[in-house]
């Protein structure tokens, strides 16, 4: 198959445990002291399910104890689909969103933090990783990739003998 005839998911980005913790960690890192209340956050809200990961290393890493989830489809499978939020976080906790970190693994085209936003638009919005399409819905990132990169995560993923991208040995 050319290069030029890949299917989407084919120019794949591999995360490895390791390097979503580093990743996840350098996110903390940009986020230390930036929090609205002396430079403390109140609370974290991890977008399920790509966000559990990287809001468990930051709240680590930054000591903040409260820990809550949102829960929003927008995927089926590799197919993008329109965002629904399926569970919402403590609404008590939440109120506009001051002082609450909204973390994600990702931000692809950027309608589910479109949607989160619409919802906290006083909350600060962090992903590990973005695309170009969703990087304005983002107030802090790590890396950005190409927006016809599919980044697989380690989650994902299983061991096991993957093609080389160009070539045969």
């Amino acid at each position: 198959m050319s290069i030029d005839n890949r299917l989407p998911h084919e120019k794949g980005f591999h995360i490895s445990w390791d390097q979503i913790h580093r990743d996840s960690r350098a996110l903390a890192w940009r986020l230390d002291g930036q929090g609205p209340d002396d430079g403390n956050w109140r609370a974290i809200v991890a977008i399920t399910r790509g966000g559990m990961a990287p809001a468990m290393i930051i709240a680590r890493e930054l000591d903040i104890r409260t820990v809550d989830t949102i829960s929003v489809k927008s995927y089926n499978h590799q197919d993008q689909m329109e965002a629904q939020v399926l569970n919402h976080p403590d609404p008590d906790l939440m109120g506009d969103g001051t002082g609450i970190l909204i973390i994600d693994d990702l931000v692809d085209s950027g309608k589910t933090l479109e949607l989160v936003r619409e919802m906290y638009p006083k909350a600060h919005f962090a992903t590990v990783y973005a695309k170009p399409k969703g990087r304005p819905q983002v107030d802090s990132y790590i890396t950005e990739v190409s927006q016809d990169t599919w980044i697989f995560f380690p989650w994902d993923m299983a061991l096991q003998y993957v093609e080389p991208y160009r070539g045969t040995d």
